[in-house]
């Protein structure tokens, strides 16, 4: 008689027997389950897994459509993997890089020997479909890594040979698409026929690989114009090209002889040239008649706004200009007035939450030259208090607001818009892992968010985790819209930092509970910062943007 196993199905709270060995394919159909959209992957026991993994114990087991995002990024790994095998078919000396998330899809340079045209698209696109069609199957194979290392050496794939030489495992797994190899550092779909919607379009000097609305699979993300995010984008490859740190691998290496200092000390001295470079434009506006009298800073969750404030402050006093900073905080409006949530909690997050006429009062007043009485709000009374904080600017004076509505047009409408300089700071880019493996910029800032949380805040990674997708909605909602309306952005990325934030955040990460629906995440930002060989912190200045999340800072916050 067939051994058998006892699965709970969290989807429909029922438990059913198994054999020993069955696929998560096999489960979810042996539970009749009816989702509205396709099943792409599964949690089991918290841990996230292709539908292609087998059972040989009684688990728990929790399915997912491409609305979480953890089925989302098996949906676009596959659809990178189709990408791949189609070019790979049309131009066999061709080269991928799937680059960075970008218009809410993701762009990837194609190298070729000339400029990709219109009719190249076209028939990348049609291949593509035709490999989708033919429904092959994604076979994984585990093995030592020293003989991933040999098949991907024989390929010609030194990026991925870079990678796994440096990432000390034992063993290792590789994937293949008919006679197609390829890395990727998660679960794939069952089959290409699973891969339902997607597009590729001309974007740039590259392609964009348009993938499903999260919230509605049937339709495509709509493309989102982001120019000025694309030129920061180049500008931090082209500086990782010149420094010949392509991939993770790279850096591993270049870090393995030695060079950690060197990295640490040009990655800073590239983020102080920009600081210093945005003053001096700052600056120059006032030499031109249009003095900026308005410094807007807006960013997401974790992006540094706070530290990047200062060392922009520090290098405005170098200009003769004398910065003072404004808290957005101080202006919410009384307590009961706070709009509310769908949910009927308070929304702090919303623009609204703000006391926008007073606040447009003061500065206008501000600005004309007169005194105003500066509110401090009291977060445990919930409402505002003046205390005396008298202020009066004079010509020299640069006001600075940081804060996630900064670029809100309705923030500040009724100021000319000549006297306002817009700065947009987030962790925009990273290196990536390999050539066909980015590295997602959300993943920097719920790491650093993660530690900061952890030293500073008294919240376990546990409770950051489980905050982070409302976090990320309000970003959605009240700061991407206006990234783009910003005078410049600022990277607060350093090539160096997910080798630092390795140390900080292991121990932290391993501290979340196997039995809570946390650990997934948890789990799977503990394999992903393992790829990068790790950098101890001691020789990291202390202005720098690190130092907000480490601690060590010689700015006070």
């Amino acid at each position: 008689m067939k051994q058998m196993l006892q699965i709970y199905c969290k989807n429909n709270n029922k438990y059913k027997e198994f054999p020993v060995g069955c696929s998560l394919l096999d489960v979810y159909h042996g539970f009749n389950l009816n989702f509205p959209y396709q099943v792409v992957s599964a949690k089991v026991n918290n841990c996230s897994e292709g539908l292609t993994f087998r059972l040989y114990n009684n688990r728990d087991v929790e399915f997912l459509d491409i609305r979480d995002m953890s089925g989302m990024r098996t949906y676009v790994r596959s659809l990178c993997f189709v990408l791949y095998k189609a070019i790979r078919k049309i131009f066999p000396d061709g080269q991928l890089y799937v680059e960075h998330p970008i218009s809410k899809g993701y762009f990837c340079n194609l190298r070729i020997g000339r400029e990709v045209t219109e009719e190249d698209v076209e028939h990348i696109k049609a291949k593509m479909q035709a490999i989708i069609d033919e429904n092959i199957p994604f076979h994984r194979t585990e093995c030592h890594t020293e003989e991933a290392v040999r098949i991907f050496g024989e390929e010609g794939m030194k990026d991925k040979v870079k990678l796994l030489e440096t990432s000390d495992s034992i063993y290792t797994y590789y994937y293949n698409l008919g006679e197609t190899i390829d890395y990727y550092y998660g679960s794939l779909l069952p089959s290409t026929g699973y891969i339902h919607l997607f597009d590729v379009v001309k974007y740039s000097d590259g392609l964009l690989l348009r993938i499903p609305d999260k919230t509605n699979p049937l339709q495509l993300e709509e493309v989102v114009k982001q120019e000025k995010m694309m030129d920061v984008f180049k500008e931090f490859v082209r500086w990782n090209h010149i420094m010949r740190l392509n991939t993770v691998g790279d850096f591993n290496i270049a870090c393995k002889k030695g060079y950690a200092t060197d990295l640490i000390m040009v990655g800073e001295a590239l983020q102080e040239k920009k600081i210093a470079q945005i003053a001096d434009t700052i600056f120059e506006r006032g030499t031109n008649g249009n003095r900026v009298k308005l410094v807007l800073i807006a960013g997401p969750s974790s992006s540094g706004k706070t530290t990047f404030s200062k060392r922009l402050s520090v290098q405005l006093m170098t200009n003769g200009l004398r910065p003072f900073p404004i808290s957005l905080d101080n202006y919410f409006v009384e307590r009961e007035d706070t709009p509310r949530d769908a949910n009927g909690n308070y929304d702090y997050e919303s623009l609204y939450a703000l006391d926008l006429k007073l606040f447009n009062d003061q500065l206008q007043a501000l600005l004309r030259g007169e005194e105003v009485d500066l509110p401090t709000f009291n977060f445990m009374l919930g409402k505002k208090e003046y205390k005396g904080d008298k202020l009066r600017i004079n010509e020299s004076t640069i006001l600075i607001l940081e804060g996630i509505h900064a670029l809100n047009p309705e923030l500040v409408k009724s100021i000319p818009k000549q006297n306002i300089y817009k700065i947009y700071a987030s962790a925009l880019t990273s290196i990536s892992l390999d050539d066909h493996n980015w590295i997602p910029t959300s993943d920097n800032r719920l790491l650093r968010r993660i530690i900061r949380d952890f030293n500073y805040r008294g919240y376990s990674a546990q409770e950051t985790i489980s905050r982070w997708p409302s976090v990320r909605s309000g970003e959605d909602k009240w700061i991407f819209p206006f990234q783009e309306n910003a005078d410049v952005m600022f990277n607060s990325a350093l090539i160096y930092e997910l080798a630092v934030l390795r140390l900080h955040a292991e121990p932290i990460l391993m501290s979340v509970p196997r039995n809570c629906p946390e650990y997934a995440e948890a789990n799977r930002l503990l394999r992903f910062i393992k790829y990068f060989v790790p950098i101890k912190d001691k020789e990291i200045p202390p202005t720098s943007l690190l130092r907000e999340f480490l601690g060590g800072s010689s700015f006070k916050y």
